[in-house]
C-alpha cells in the first residue's frame, strides 16, 4: 500500500494548473508553426502568427494564455493500492485548484446555472475518478473554456448509421460551430459506451498529444478522414477562412449495447491547456 500525503498532491496539482495555463504545450505550439507554413490565406497566417506570439508572451510574462481559464476538469487514475494521508482526494484537488487560480490570477468562471451567481473561487472542479490496479496515482488537469464546450454535442445514433452516420454528425457539428470554438480546434470524439460515457470518452481523448498517431490503424485512419473533412470546410483560423480549421481529431471507442450507437463530440479551442502529474 502506497501512502500519498495530501499536502504533496496539493502542491504538485497547484503548480501543474499554473503551468498549464501559462505555457502552451510544445505539440500545439509546433502545430501552429507547421500550419502557418501550410496555410493558404493571409488572414489565416496572421492569426497563427498571433497565436504563436501570444504563447511566447504568456510564457515570458506568467500571464494566462487565454482570459477564459475555464472549468477545472480532472481525470484521475487511482491505484487500488494507494491511500491518501491527511486529506481526501476531491478535497485536495479542489483546494489546490483554488490556490492556483488565486495565485496565478486566473479567472473564476463557475456559477449557479440559473441565478448565474459566481461561486467566487472556481469551485467545484469536475473530477472523474477511475480505480486502476497498482500503486500509482495519475492526475490529469484540463482548463475547459466555455466557447469550445458550448459547441460540444452528444447523440444516440442507430447501429445502422455506422461510420457514415458518425462522420456526418461530427463534420456537420463542426460546420455549425463555425468560428465559435476559436479555431483551429482539437476535436475529441467518443464512440460507444452509454449516453453518459460517450462524452467522457470524447473529453478524455483531448488529453492526447496533437501529433500522436492512434496505435489502432483503423482508428488512426478514421481520425485522419475526419480531420481532412473538417479542414475542407474552409472555416480557417478564428473563422476568417483557410485550410486550418482543426489541428487534430482524437477518437476514443468503447463497446456498447447491441441496440445503440452513442456518439459524443467534445471540442477544444486553440488554447489547449492540459498537464498531468504522477505519484
Amino acid at each position: 500500500m502506497k501512502s500519498i500525503k495530501a499536502a504533496d498532491l496539493h502542491a504538485a496539482v497547484r503548480d501543474m494548473i499554473m503551468d498549464a495555463n501559462r505555457v502552451l504545450g510544445k505539440d500545439v505550439y509546433n502545430a501552429f508553426q507547421t500550419c502557418m507554413q501550410q496555410e493558404t490565406t493571409d488572414s489565416g497566417k496572421e492569426v497563427l502568427r498571433q497565436l504563436l506570439e501570444n504563447a511566447d508572451l504568456a510564457a515570458q510574462s506568467g500571464l494566462a494564455l487565454c482570459q477564459d481559464t475555464g472549468v477545472a476538469v480532472f481525470f484521475v487514475e487511482m491505484g487500488e493500492e494507494v491511500r491518501m494521508e491527511g486529506g481526501g482526494l476531491k478535497e485536495t484537488l479542489n483546494a489546490a485548484m483554488v490556490e492556483a487560480y488565486n495565485k496565478a490570477f486566473l479567472r473564476k468562471s463557475m456559477c449557479h446555472p440559473l441565478t448565474r451567481k459566481n461561486t467566487g473561487d472556481n469551485t467545484p472542479a469536475v473530477i472523474h475518478v477511475e480505480l486502476v490496479p497498482g500503486d500509482t496515482l495519475k492526475v490529469r488537469y484540463m482548463a475547459k473554456g466555455g466557447g469550445s464546450e458550448n459547441m460540444s454535442r452528444c447523440t444516440m445514433l442507430t447501429p445502422a448509421q455506422g461510420w457514415q452516420g458518425i462522420k456526418d454528425f461530427v463534420v456537420r457539428r463542426m460546420a455549425e460551430a463555425g468560428p465559435n470554438p476559436c479555431p483551429p480546434t482539437i476535436v475529441g470524439v467518443g464512440i460507444g459506451g452509454t449516453f453518459d460515457l460517450a462524452p467522457s470518452l470524447a473529453k478524455g481523448a483531448l488529453f492526447r498529444r496533437v501529433d500522436d498517431v492512434h496505435p489502432d490503424p483503423e482508428i488512426a485512419a478514421m481520425e485522419k478522414e475526419l480531420l481532412d473533412e473538417i479542414n475542407a470546410l474552409g472555416i480557417g483560423p478564428m473563422g476568417l477562412g483557410g485550410k486550418t480549421t482543426c489541428l487534430a481529431v482524437k477518437i476514443a471507442m468503447h463497446p456498447c449495447h447491441i441496440a445503440s450507437l452513442p456518439l459524443a463530440v467534445n471540442v477544444q479551442c486553440h488554447s489547449s491547456r492540459h498537464k498531468e502529474v504522477v505519484f
